[in-house]
C-alpha cells in the first residue's frame, strides 16, 4: 500500500506543477503523470502504454459521441434563442421577483448536457440586460448564475466530467442524473436563500458592450423585463432537446431497476435511453427546433459567426456540427487523458488495503471521495481532471468505504465545486463575461461555489442516513 500511496502522491503533485506551475496543457500532464504513477507503482513501461491507452480508448467510446452531440446542441440553444425562451419562462414564473434565478436556472437547465463555460457565454449577455433593466448588480445576476452553471456541469450528467466519473465508478448513470439533479438543485436553493443577501451587498455594473441601447424600465409591470424578440420558440420547445435525453437516461436506468429484462417496456426504454442514443435524439430535436425557427436560426449564426450564410440546411448539417467539434475537441481529449490516467492508478491490485486502512481511522467513508475531489480541484483547477482523477483513485476502494457507486459519483461531483480560483479557466471566463475583478472573482464564484459544495455534502450525507441514496 505504501507503494501506490507514493505513486499517487508523487504522480498527482507532478500533475499539479506541470498544470500550474509550468502550464502545461492538461492532454501532455495527464499523460506524464500516469506513466510516472505507472513506473512508481512497478509496472514495465509496455504494461503502462497498454493501461493507458486502453482507459483513453475506452474513455471516448463511452462518453465521445456525447460530447459531441451536447456540443450540437449547445449551437442550436445558441441560434434558436432558446436560452432567451428559458430565461422569459422563469421570468414569467417569479413574476419578474428574483430575478437572478431566471438566469441561474435557465443556466442550470442548459448546463446538463452542456459545458459549464459554455453556458457562460450564452447566458452573460442576458444576465447584463436583465442587470441594466432592473438595476441588479451583476454579483447578483453573475454569481447566482455562474453558480447554477457549475453545479450541473460538476454534478449532472452527461456534462463530461461527472459523466465520465461515473463511468469509472460503474455507477448507474439513471440514478447519477437523478440523484445529481436533486441534490445540487436543492444545494443552490439553500445557498441562494441564505446568501443572497451578502451577494447583493455590492454595486458591479454589467459590461458596456452587453447593454448598448439597453434602458433601465418600470418593474412595477414583471413584463417590461421580458427579453421582447419575434421568433423565440415556446418554452416547452426549447428546453426539449435537453430534457428528453436527461429524461429518456433516467427512464432506462428505472426501467432496469423495476422492469422484467424480457419485457418490451423495458426494452424500448434501454434502447432510447442508451446515453448515445438519447443525446442524438436530443440532437434530431436541435435540428427540428433549427427549422421551424429558420429565419431566427439563419439571423443569429450569421451574426454570431460573422459569416453571410443563407441555407439553413447548410448552418444545421454543415456550419454546426464544425463549431461544435472545435468546441468539443480540448474537453474529448483532456477527459479521455484523464481517463488514461485513471486507468493506471485503479489498476493497481492493492487499492482497496487503503479504503481498509481509511476505515481503520475511523475516517467516514463518504468523506474520502469528496475531499479528494476538492483537493485535485483546488490543485489542478478543472473539475474534470480533478473528478476523473478522484475516481481513479476511489474506484478501487468504493466498497471498502461502505459508499455504492452512486454514492461515491455524487460526493465526487460535489468536492468538484470547492475552491475555483485563478487556476480554473472557468473562474476567468466568468470573471470575464460578468464583469467582476479578480477579488471579486473569488468572493462570487470561490466562496460561493465552495459554500454550495458543503452544503450538497450535507444533502448527501443526509440522504445517505435516511436511507433514501
Amino acid at each position: 500500500m505504501s507503494q501506490f500511496l507514493i505513486a499517487i502522491a508523487v504522480s498527482v503533485v507532478l500533475l499539479i506543477f506541470l498544470i500550474v506551475k509550468l502550464k502545461v496543457h492538461p492532454v501532455l500532464s495527464l499523460f506524464v503523470a500516469g506513466i510516472l504513477a505507472g513506473l512508481l507503482m512497478g509496472y514495465a513501461p509496455l504494461k503502462i502504454i497498454s493501461l493507458f491507452t486502453g482507459g483513453f480508448g475506452g474513455t471516448l467510446t463511452g462518453i465521445g459521441c456525447t460530447i459531441i452531440f451536447g456540443s450540437i446542441i449547445a449551437e442550436g440553444i445558441r441560434d434558436t434563442g432558446s436560452a432567451k425562451s428559458m430565461v422569459n419562462f422563469f421570468i414569467n414564473l417569479y413574476k419578474g421577483k428574483n430575478l437572478e434565478l431566471s438566469t441561474g436556472m435557465a443556466g442550470y437547465i442548459m448546463s446538463i448536457p452542456v459545458f459549464g463555460d459554455i453556458t457562460q457565454v450564452l447566458m452573460a449577455p442576458i444576465a447584463a440586460v436583465i442587470a441594466k433593466r432592473d438595476k441588479k448588480s451583476m454579483s447578483t445576476m453573475g454569481g447566482w448564475t455562474m453558480l447554477a452553471a457549475a453545479l450541473t456541469h460538476s454534478m449532472v450528467p452527461p456534462t463530461p466530467g461527472i459523466l465520465a466519473v461515473a463511468v469509472l465508478l460503474g455507477a448507474n448513470l439513471g440514478l447519477v442524473i437523478l440523484w445529481g439533479i436533486i441534490i445540487s438543485i436543492v444545494g443552490y436553493l439553500i445557498t441562494w436563500l441564505l446568501f443572497r443577501g451578502w451577494v447583493a451587498k455590492e454595486e458591479i455594473p454589467p459590461r458596456e458592450d452587453y447593454i448598448v441601447g439597453v434602458e433601465e424600465v418600470d418593474n412595477a409591470d414583471y413584463r417590461n423585463l421580458l427579453i421582447k424578440e419575434e421568433g423565440l420558440p415556446s418554452v416547452l420547445a426549447a428546453m426539449s432537446p435537453i430534457l428528453v435525453p436527461v429524461i429518456l437516461i433516467t427512464g432506462a436506468s428505472f426501467a432496469d431497476m423495476y422492469l422484467a429484462k424480457e419485457a418490451t417496456l423495458r426494452v424500448v426504454l434501454d434502447t432510447l435511453g442508451e446515453r448515445n442514443i438519447a443525446l442524438f435524439i436530443g440532437v434530431i430535436l436541435t435540428f427540428l427546433l433549427g427549422m421551424s425557427h429558420k429565419e431566427k436560426v439563419i439571423e443569429n449564426f450569421n451574426s454570431y459567426s460573422k459569416d453571410k450564410e443563407s441555407s439553413i440546411f447548410t448552418i444545421m448539417a454543415n456550419k454546426w456540427i464544425v463549431e461544435a467539434l472545435q468546441v468539443a475537441l480540448i474537453p474529448l481529449l483532456v477527459t479521455a487523458m484523464g481517463g488514461g490516467f485513471s486507468q493506471v492508478i485503479k489498476s493497481y491490485e492493492g487499492v482497496s488495503e487503503l479504503g481498509n486502512a481509511i476505515t481503520s481511522m475511523n475516517v467516514p467513508g463518504m468523506l474520502v471521495p469528496f475531499l479528494i475531489g476538492a483537493f485535485l480541484m483546488v490543485a489542478v483547477g478543472s473539475r474534470t481532471t480533478a473528478g476523473m482523477t478522484a475516481a481513479g483513485i476511489c474506484a478501487g476502494m468504493v466498497a471498502t468505504l461502505g459508499l455504492s457507486p452512486v454514492q461515491c459519483a455524487v460526493l465526487i461531483g460535489a468536492g468538484t465545486m470547492i475552491g475555483s480560483h485563478v487556476s480554473d479557466s472557468g473562474f476567468w471566463v466568468g470573471t470575464s463575461l460578468f464583469n467582476l475583478n479578480t477579488t471579486q472573482g473569488l468572493k462570487y464564484i470561490t466562496i460561493l461555489g465552495s459554500i454550495a459544495g458543503i452544503i450538497c455534502l450535507a444533502l448527501t450525507a443526509a440522504f445517505m442516513a435516511g436511507g433514501l441514496l
